[in-house]
């Protein structure tokens, strides 16, 4: 992995992680379809309670209430495309208006004795569902600022007759109920969506990181064909230029620059054998067949990069022939992240162990660094992860490197050294990983 894929990696994953990479989450035509229900759900209740039940409301102030919700949706649908998605600063102030326009309508009904308090919730939920925290934390306050209002100022509740009086205690009862339902709520539902979108974003990089790959062979190929193809119109150009050079006399005016075009012509016949020759140090055919070990080596894509030294070695553990693998993208992009994160970390240096038998693959990077961190081993592989004591390393890549592994079959196991330092030791089954003939 190159200095600039690293940097880049780092900066999408930062971006991800910043305050506020929520943003745009929240679609208007849904926000405003989710209004319209329930503009149209308070407007039924209104009316059937005081036309169905016979009970007492102010209906002046109820219906002002109801109908400023529904000219500000009217407004915000006139004003923006339907199909746009709405800022974190957006889309906190819509539901602030919306908890704002139902603390006044409880207010007017009866406050937190009213059954349809718990409706409080539902713009926390919408809130910590597809907004930033700080954003999920505002309309929390603002939600629990007016439970707690609503739980000791508000009109009668609407009764046939003289009103009814709760008692207090149930009244605080009702109250610190909701207070704790809208703190449980927000936090939950919170939760669950960070972690669905920290896992979204990560996902995209690891196929992001895997598609740069696949194009990386895909060039290398093409390389490979293009030194086959140009291979015969420049050994024509090489054999006319040979005659022509002995076909002229010594004093010559054009003998000079025939003889830089004999001698150029034999230079690009040079490259192209060893692009030929060598397809792995030029990106390699996507579907090469070569051995276990060397496949594992040409994922070190900057041997001459400074840091400490990479030491490779292979070994057969039961006497069976080393396997033929198909060059896989996944693993070299895997296997070069996880060596080059080693070598970030090893004081001196860092093993690469391949080892084979009649039923497994075996390839184990071991570092002589300060190993993981003990509190978050069991969890490395997840996204955003930071680990080994430093800031920065070890969150997006591991996850990446890991994706992609299990994606061609392998089990990895991360460890700490007896000795010091960290391994990670992946395994395949040898059926899932060596190539048909």
């Amino acid at each position: 992995m190159t200095d600039a894929l690293r940097a880049e990696r780092r900066a999408a994953a930062t971006q991800a992680m910043a305050p506020g990479f929520s943003a745009g989450r929240l679609r208007l035509r849904t926000l405003v379809l989710i209004r319209w229900v329930a503009v149209l759900g308070q407007a039924g209740t209104v009316l059937f309670v005081h036309l169905g039940l016979g009970f007492d409301l102010p209906l002046a102030p109820v219906a002002a209430t109801i109908f400023a919700a529904a000219v500000s949706n009217v407004i915000i649908a006139m004003v923006r495309p339907p199909q746009s998605r709405l800022s974190d600063r957006d889309g906190a102030f819509y539901l602030a208006f919306d908890i704002l326009q139902l603390a006044l309508l409880l207010f007017l009904t009866g406050g937190v004795a009213n059954p349809f308090a718990i409706l409080l919730l539902a713009p926390v939920a919408i809130a910590a569902a597809t907004l930033s925290g700080p954003s999920t934390i505002g309309l929390s306050g603002l939600s629990l600022a007016a439970i707690c209002v609503l739980g000791f100022v508000h009109l009668p509740l609407p009764w046939i007759g003289a009103p009814v009086q709760l008692p207090p205690i149930y009244q605080l009862g009702v109250t610190v109920a909701l207070i704790v339902a809208t703190l449980f709520i927000a936090f939950y539902a919170w939760s669950l969506s960070n972690a669905q979108r920290r896992m979204q974003d990560a996902l995209a990089a690891a196929q992001a990181a895997l598609a740069r790959e696949q194009r990386l062979s895909a060039l290398g190929g093409l390389a490979a064909a293009a030194a086959h193809e140009l291979g015969s119109p420049l050994s024509t150009i090489a054999v006319v230029t040979s005659e022509i050079k002995r076909s002229l006399p010594a004093d010559s005016p054009i003998a000079e620059d025939i003889a830089l075009l004999d001698s150029q012509s034999r230079r690009c016949r040079d490259i192209l054998a060893r692009l030929a020759q060598r397809p792995e140090q030029a990106g390699g055919a996507p579907y090469e067949l070569l051995p276990l070990g060397a496949l594992v080596r040409a994922a070190m894509s900057d041997p001459d990069r400074p840091g400490a030294a990479v030491v490779f070695a292979e070994a057969a553990e039961d006497g069976t022939p080393e396997p033929t693998v198909r060059r896989s993208p996944e693993i070299l992009h895997a296997l070069g992240n996880l060596i080059e994160n080693a070598r970030e970390f090893a004081r001196a240096e860092v093993s690469v162990t391949t080892r084979w038998n009649a039923r497994t693959v075996n390839v184990v990077v071991a570092d002589d660094g300060p190993g993981f961190a003990a509190d978050i081993l069991g969890e490395l592989g997840e996204p955003y992860l930071t680990s080994r004591r430093a800031s920065g390393h070890m969150g997006l890549g591991l996850f990446i490197a890991k994706t992609l592994l299990e994606h061609t079959g392998a089990r990895l196991k991360f460890a700490n050294r007896p000795q010091g330092g960290a391994e990670i030791a992946i395994s395949w089954p040898r059926d899932d990983i060596q190539a048909s003939d």
